[in-house]
This record gives structure tokens, C-alpha cells and sequence, in this order.
């Protein structure tokens, strides 16, 4: 039997990767599959839509493209990646034939099952995911959420040491915060109608200090101690002085009080 997917939230630069890698040793380990950076459904909802059925053409091609431009990781990419061209190349077929239907979250879901395939367990992390929650509630009604939030001065001071191309970076603190704000918003307008055993915030340095352990080891169904041991923050905790803007602070403080761990004194 197949168990509801576990989706890993968090705004860029979060710690959300390292997170990803851990349990994808883990879900490995346990005979099923969690993709780092997968980003599938993310490029479904951007290229399947009511007019492509009714046009009759799935750019499978080009999710594809997508996905080989910069590749999602992990233990087992490669057959979960071999799943998902012959679940794409299938539906689009099926589009093409007139034979997918109108509903193209039928399709996505379909096409997300298939790529899937027998894993007992199956989650995915990217950062994007957090722009599209209302659509994954629908594609995947049964998921289970875990929200890694870290403080945003962190994660905005993180963002502008980020390396390689990536032109959507802010170019300064301010502009990074008001990201950090943005993209967090989301989650809090979503987790309301999430079932509360679904979903799971984690702060980023209580789980580096392997408090969040026992936790995320029971929502997950899997056993995370030995995946998680080694987790490490890369830079010092952020000054809890610090000055944020009324907006940021407002979300900061509605994420740290939906995630216990965050708000307890750190071991001495």
C-alpha cells in the first residue's frame, strides 16, 4: 500500500536541501522515493491546462526539457526519472488521441501516480511549490505537508551570497525579506485547510539541533534519527534583536508559533 506523499516546504534558502537529502536516504532505505528538487508537479502546472486537452497537445517535450536542464537528485533519480517520461510520453499520447479527458488535475494526478509508480513512500521537495498550494490541494488531496522555516534575516542574507546563475536572486537585504514575506504568506493562507495531522512546521535551527527528530520521524512514518544526524547549520543563528519590517515580523512570529521547538530555550 502506497502512504499519502510528503511534500517538503520552505522559501529559498531554508535548508530545505539538506532536509531533502536526508529523507531521501531515508525513503530509499525504506524501498520508496523522495526526489530532491523534482519539480514535476511544479511544470505540470505550468504546462497542463483546460486548453491543452482541448487542443489536443501536452508539451511533454518541453517538461522534459525542463527537468534535464537542471536536474532533480537523489538516491533512485534515475529510474523515478525513467517513470516519468514514460508517464508523460503515455498522456500525451492519450491528449493527442482525444482520450485524457477535460480535467487536466485528473491528468496531473494521473501522471503523478504513474511516475510514482509501487513506492510505499513517495515525497518531493522545491522551493516553488510554495506559489502553488491551492493546486497541489487539489491534485494531491491527501498529501502531508512539512514547512521548514528558518528566520528571514537568515534566509535574506543567505539569498544574497547566493552563487551560480540564478537571475531571480534579490540584490538587496530589503528586497530579499520582502521575498522571504511573500513566498511564507502562502503557507500561511493554505495551512487552515489543512488537515492539523497533515502538516508539520519545522524550524530550521531546532531541527539542526535534532530536537524536530522525534517529530518528523512520526509524521513520516520513517525512523530519521541516523538521516538526520548530521545536519548542521551553515551560519550562526540570526540576531534575535534584530529590527524586521512590521510585515515580515508578523509572518515570522505566525510560522515560530505553529512550530513548538522553535520557541524553547536551546540545550545549555
Amino acid at each position: 500500500m502506497t502512504i499519502s506523499p510528503v511534500i517538503l516546504l520552505g522559501g529559498q534558502r531554508c535548508g530545505t536541501t539538506a532536509l531533502a537529502y536526508a529523507m531521501n536516504l531515508a525513503f530509499h532505505d525504506a524501498g520508496g522515493h523522495f526526489t530532491v528538487n523534482g519539480k514535476l508537479p511544479y511544470l505540470l502546472h505550468r504546462w497542463l491546462g483546460g486548453q491543452d486537452l482541448a487542443d489536443r497537445h501536452l508539451r511533454a517535450d518541453e517538461i522534459l526539457h525542463a527537468l534535464d536542464r537542471r536536474p532533480p537528485d537523489g538516491a533512485g533519480v534515475e529510474q523515478w526519472r525513467a517513470r516519468v517520461e514514460r508517464s508523460l510520453r503515455a498522456a500525451a499520447r492519450d491528449v493527442a488521441e482525444g482520450a485524457a479527458g477535460d480535467d487536466p488535475v485528473e491528468l496531473a494526478r494521473r501522471i503523478l501516480g504513474a511516475a510514482q509508480g509501487e513506492s510505499p513512500y513517495w515525497g518531493d521537495k522545491y522551493n516553488e511549490y510554495l506559489l502553488h498550494l491551492p493546486w497541489f490541494g487539489r491534485v494531491l488531496p491527501d498529501a502531508r505537508y512539512v514547512m521548514l522555516v528558518r528566520h528571514p534575516v537568515e534566509a535574506a542574507r543567505s539569498m544574497l551570497r547566493w552563487k551560480g546563475d540564478r537571475p531571480y536572486v534579490p540584490l538587496t537585504e530589503e528586497a530579499a525579506l520582502a521575498k522571504w514575506t511573500a513566498w511564507n504568506r502562502h503557507w500561511l493562507a493554505f495551512a487552515p485547510g489543512v488537515p492539523a495531522e497533515r502538516r508539520l512546521v519545522v524550524e530550521y535551527h531546532a531541527l539542526c539541533r535534532g530536537e524536530e527528530t522525534e517529530r518528523l520521524s512520526r509524521f513520516t512514518g520513517l525512523d530519521l534519527t541516523p538521516y538526520l544526524a548530521g545536519l548542521k547549520p551553515r551560519s550562526p543563528a540570526a540576531d534575535t534583536g534584530v529590527v524586521l519590517p512590521a510585515d515580515t515580523q508578523a509572518v515570522w512570529e505566525e510560522l515560530r508559533a505553529a512550530a513548538p521547538a522553535a520557541t524553547a530555550p536551546a540545550p545549555a
